[in-house]
């Protein structure tokens, strides 16, 4: 009786052993199932207490790539790595459309990358402008320089946009994707365990404390990354702000092209952000800027740089001052300085920028995704991550050419459109007009490299020293003087000064002669 006793008790707790572990199971089901909209729920849940002690919740449901930001370059590399058939979770602190005064011109070059990411629909139905070129204008003359573009489609052109419905389409477009889960959140580290990058914890919309784990994280939290310093040396410079208006309802004086102004202090930038509204951005020099609120910008702006405002242009100027919509954003530059990390990647303006007068950022940024996924593309497993990190520095030298091109062509232009009171600087600022004024190949290979269409170092640097030497031959002829050679001498010694530390900084032996370092050839690993 007592052997009958206990099989009936051993029957029934076994049942009951059974059902509370499909129960539980059933559970873990629902929870895992993934969800690509911010906001829905699935993560493993503890007690507030727990929370509130400093213990976070775990993400339910392992991704492949963790990717911090949903910006341009976010936003961009979860499209493409979810089309490569990786689990792609994007944490992006607001999901709402952005507002910015930058990152809204698209160069041919980076264009031609949106086309190769599949992504080049993402500049339709957003009122996007095309751009073929620009228009430079100093001291009352201007010159129209266009993008060489023959020898492409009619569709391959720049284009100009409002910045948050360009990156609205590219997070639409990656949500499409079921194995791509955006969610809003705020990453607050990098969860790290014997120096190897394992995910991340971050805030979630609600307040809850989560930690999300995957064998690579890619952090793409824009220029105010707060997590860059364990993952690079950050050397930023600030070296102006832009002023940001928007002209409604008036035309270029050259349709369809960027103009520059080569004002006093520093260059005013005009370009089209949609047919019925145009962006200009005011350089101001250093890390201060007139006050908004007290109405000393507004001062500013009609004492000192309508008077150099295009004419046709000008009542239209004035009248955004009126209106009062103005803002301000810092230029910042940062040359890339990585740490090769285990587990983890920089990208996008958080691991590389240049001053935005040439509108470079996102064709830099976008030519890095087309190079990451064509290395991680023959990676089934990332979960060793010494190997893939290894294998991965190979990313920070095959990128250096096109990134270092575009970076110091930036930094460089920037400095000789500034105003200067030293002789030799005006003299390199009139002869760089004077030498894209020629046309032919004069003006078309600085373009072209503008552009991103052909980001060749050995051109740029080329083209930089014609400048130079084209300004030295203009001062000697017809008779040269003491005074001239003197001012010659300082003219090709201030270009000198200019390019140089700004190729320093890029790394002149990966920017000129990347096949000579080791990383250039890292095969990738076997599977």
């Amino acid at each position: 009786m007592v052997m009958i006793d206990q099989y009936i008790f051993g029957c029934f707790a076994a049942s009951l052993f059974g059902f509370a572990l499909l129960y539980n199971l059933r559970r873990g089901i629902k929870r895992t199932r993934g969800s690509k909209v911010a906001g829905k729920d699935d993560c493993i849940k503890t007690s507030s207490a727990e929370v509130a002690v400093g213990s976070p919740q775990v993400s339910g449901g392992e991704a492949d790539i963790i990717i911090v930001g949903a910006g341009v370059a976010g936003a961009a590399l979860a499209y493409t790595l979810g089309k490569e058939g990786r689990r792609v979770h994007v944490i992006e602190r607001d999901l709402t459309e952005p507002d910015r005064i930058v990152g809204e011109l698209l160069q041919p070059g980076g264009y031609l990358k949106l086309i190769e990411l599949g992504l080049e629909d993402c500049v339709r139905e957003i009122d996007a402008q095309q751009v073929f070129g620009y228009a430079l204008y100093k001291e009352g003359k201007d010159t129209k320089l266009s993008y060489p573009l023959e020898k492409f489609d009619a569709d391959v052109s720049g284009r100009s946009f409002h910045n948050g419905r360009f990156i609205q389409r590219m997070r639409e477009k990656a949500a499409t994707l079921s194995n791509v889960r955006l969610e809003q959140g705020t990453v607050t580290s990098l969860v790290e365990v014997e120096g190897t990058v394992r995910g991340v914890q971050y805030k979630t919309k609600q307040g809850e404390v989560i930690t999300a784990y995957a064998p690579l994280t890619i952090v793409c939290d824009g220029c105010f990354s707060n997590l860059r310093r364990s993952l690079c040396s950050p050397q930023v410079d600030n070296p102006s702000c832009f002023v940001g208006l928007i002209l409604e309802n008036c035309d270029l004086p050259h349709a369809n092209h960027g103009h520059v102004v080569l004002g006093d202090p520093s260059p005013i930038l005009f370009y089209p952000i949609s047919s019925t509204e145009i962006r200009c951005l005011v350089d101001v020099p250093g890390q201060k800027v007139p006050s908004i609120s007290n109405g000393e910008m507004a001062n500013y702006l009609k004492t000192v740089v309508a008077p150099q405002v295009p004419p046709q242009l000008h009542s239209s100027f004035l009248a955004a001052i009126e209106k009062g919509n103005i803002r301000t954003m810092p230029n910042r530059s940062m040359p890339a300085n990585p740490h090769p990390t285990p587990g983890a990647l920089l990208l996008g303006d958080a691991f590389n920028m240049r001053h935005p007068l040439t509108g470079g950022g996102m064709t830099v940024a976008l030519s890095d995704i087309v190079l990451l996924r064509n290395l991680l593309k023959p990676i089934d497993d990332l979960h060793d991550a010494s190997t893939l990190c290894n294998y991965l520095e190979s990313f920070y030298t095959l990128r250096k050419p096109v990134a270092s091109t575009i970076n110091t062509l930036a930094g460089a232009l920037y400095k000789v459109f500034c105003a200067s009171p030293d002789p030799a600087r005006k003299e390199m600022r009139e002869a760089c007009f004077d030498y894209l004024s020629l046309g032919g190949i004069f003006s078309d290979g600085p373009i072209s490299l503008l552009s991103g269409l052909n980001p060749r170092p050995l051109s740029l640097f080329l083209h930089f020293f014609a400048v130079a030497v084209y300004g030295v031959g203009r001062l000697l002829l017809p008779y040269p003087s003491p005074k001239k050679l003197w001012l010659g001498a300082r003219l090709l010694s201030g270009a000198s000064g200019i390019i140089l530390p700004i190729i320093k900084a890029e790394g002149v032996r990966q920017m000129f002669f990347p096949a000579t370092v080791p990383a250039y050839y890292r095969a990738a690993p076997a599977n």
